[in-house]
This record gives C-alpha cells, sequence and structure tokens, in this order.
C-alpha cells in the first residue's frame, strides 16, 4: 500500500496513542474528522493497521522478568518446524518466537515472574517442546528500549 504524508501523520500518532478519538486524531493530523475516519479505516483495510492493543507495564503486571531463549531443534525440516511453532503459540509466557539463519534455530522472548517461575518454565516447557535439542537462556538485567513504534 503506497501511504502519503498524511497517512503517515495517523500512523505515527495512532503508534503514540491508539486511544485517541476521531476527533483528538483528526486535530492532531489537521484533517477534518470524516476525512480522518476514512482515511484510518483504509489502513485498517489494508493490513497496514492489523490491530489496536493495551500495553501492559510487566513489573506492574507481576512478570518484570525476561529471557532470551536460544532453541536448537533436532530437524530443521518442515514437519518439525511447525510442530515446533505450533506448540510454541499455544505457551502464553512465551510471547515472541522468531525462526533463525545462524547458529539456533529459533529466538524466544520469554517472561517469568522470578526465579523459581522461570526454573519451572525451562523445566516444563520448554525443555519438553518438540524436538528440542538444546536451550541457552540470556537474562535481561534492565530495559533500556522498548518499543512498538515502527519508523513510518
Amino acid at each position: 500500500m503506497k501511504i502519503d504524508a498524511v497517512d503517515r501523520a495517523i500512523l505515527i500518532t495512532l503508534q503514540d496513542d491508539a486511544k485517541l478519538t476521531n476527533a483528538e486524531l483528526s486535530e492532531r493530523v489537521h484533517l477534518s474528522p470524516s476525512a480522518c475516519l476514512r482515511r484510518t479505516k483504509l489502513l485498517e483495510e489494508s493490513g497496514l493497521i492489523r490491530r489496536t492493543v493495551a500495553i501492559l507495564d510487566p513489573r506492574v503486571a507481576g512478570i518484570p522478568g525476561t529471557a532470551y531463549v536460544s532453541v536448537t531443534l533436532d530437524s530443521q525440516g518442515r514437519k518439525a518446524l511447525d510442530t515446533f511453532e505450533a506448540a510454541v503459540r499455544a505457551v502464553p509466557e512465551i510471547t515472541e518466537c522468531y525462526l533463525l539463519a545462524g547458529q539456533h534455530d529459533y529466538l524466544l522472548r520469554v517472561v517469568y515472574r522470578d526465579a523459581a517461575d522461570l526454573e519451572r518454565i525451562h523445566t516444563d516447557i520448554l525443555t519438553p517442546l518438540p524436538g528440542v535439542v538444546r536451550i541457552q537462556s540470556q537474562l535481561t538485567l534492565r530495559t533500556v528500549k522498548r518499543s512498538t513504534k515502527l519508523p513510518i
């Protein structure tokens, strides 16, 4: 989809605050409310705006820990990858999963409450995932930057 400067302004503004009313959004991007609503609907219909979500504060939610887990599988065949990915989608503690090119097959972002919770996730969830041969975890000490905003 080709976007112009007005669409870009709408996208940047909504990435900062998707709770804005259409009237507030139209004022910020200097459009009439009807034109703003029409453009926003087109951005949604195109798939560029996939969905609107609430971003929770992990500490306030009681889930302050983040680990990045590299996973190596015993096979890289399509069936093995599909089986692993289906299992990962069912685990709420795994918030992101990426298929990699390189030394490891997948990189997972895992959230946890405390050390005991991380041990439970590692032992009862990650290790038994289908095809897992090796898991290597890196624990974060502090979040320096975390953003959902794309540089449109």
